[in-house]
């Protein structure tokens, strides 16, 4: 295990979580200190890259006429000791410069570089804005650098281990079907129809053209799954087995389906993209990923 998991898990999610709970605070209430807006710099590891200017002119509006009502979160910066560093709050700092603000409200708070980035991955996935790749994308990194389960994530963040299962498996789908759920020409909705589907981007471009519901692709999908001259099937998978090639397909993320014959055993079939994604499943089948 690498030293950054060891820092994380050593701390634990929770406390982390309650660290960041004075964030609800009034920007007047005891603790909070204010600095000079100069002092104040940006997490450089920020998940969060890009800020829409036309929300951002609109919280500063708010600014000018309510001042910010919430603290920012920051620590002291680890190479200058006048200087703090945002863990959670960059929108408001960015909001403030463009209302001309002199000084900020902050809470300091002791965090290592390692859970300056588990803080502002948890800070991203809380917007409300945060579209469904990108939520999913945070879960990941929090479980693949940080070593937290779906079980801790649910139950630190207040989501159900469902929810977090599902989003994982939007990361199984091709690079350009994921952008366009980024782009919001995609719903969530439309994009876990399409885990299973095997031609996704295919489909994705048909959904977009014609704008078809969710409710269209689900049985859009159905259709696909019935063999022409064969009846539908009479029973759909049970919820483990689907459950199971969820939590694989998240693991792997790679499209993993399980199917039984009789009650001995069964087949499971691994897709993958390309090549590189072929070389990562033989190294973890090898044991040496």
């Amino acid at each position: 295990m690498t030293s950054t998991k060891r820092s994380s898990l050593g701390r634990g999610l929770s406390a982390l979580m309650a660290d960041l709970q004075p964030v609800d605070a009034p920007a007047g209430s005891p603790g909070a200190t204010l600095v000079p807006i100069e002092q104040v710099t940006p997490n450089p590891d920020q998940p969060r890259r890009i800020f829409d200017p036309a929300a951002l002119n609109e919280l500063a509006e708010s600014i000018r006429s309510r001042g910010i009502i919430q603290p920012l979160i920051v620590r002291r910066h680890p190479d200058d000791g006048s200087l703090y560093q945002i863990v959670a709050g960059e929108r408001r700092w960015r909001a403030s410069q463009i209302a001309q603000l002199h000084e900020l409200p902050v809470i300091i708070r002791e965090f290592s570089d390692a859970e300056m980035l588990e803080v502002a991955i948890i800070e991203n996935i809380q917007r409300a804005d945060l579209n469904s790749i990108d939520e999913a994308a945070s879960y990941r990194q929090l479980m693949t650098r940080f070593g937290h389960t779906q079980e801790k994530l649910a139950e630190a963040l207040g989501k159900s281990r469902s929810h977090i299962a599902n989003l994982l498996r939007l990361l199984t789908l091709p690079d350009q079907v994921q952008d366009w759920v980024r782009e919001e020409k995609l719903t969530a909705g439309h994009a876990r129809a399409l885990v299973t589907a095997e031609n996704p981007t295919q489909i994705a471009r048909r959904i977009i053209d014609k704008d078809l519901s969710v409710r269209e692709v689900e049985a859009l999908m159905r259709e696909k799954t019935q063999k022409p001259g064969k009846a539908a099937p009479k029973a759909e998978k049970d919820a483990d087995t689907r459950a199971l090639e969820g939590d694989l397909s998240a693991t792997l993320k790679m499209r993993v389906q399980i199917k039984h014959v009789g009650t001995e055993g069964g087949q499971m079939t691994i897709t993958y993209r390309d090549l590189d994604q072929l070389d990562r499943l033989c190294q973890i089948l090898a044991g040496t990923a």
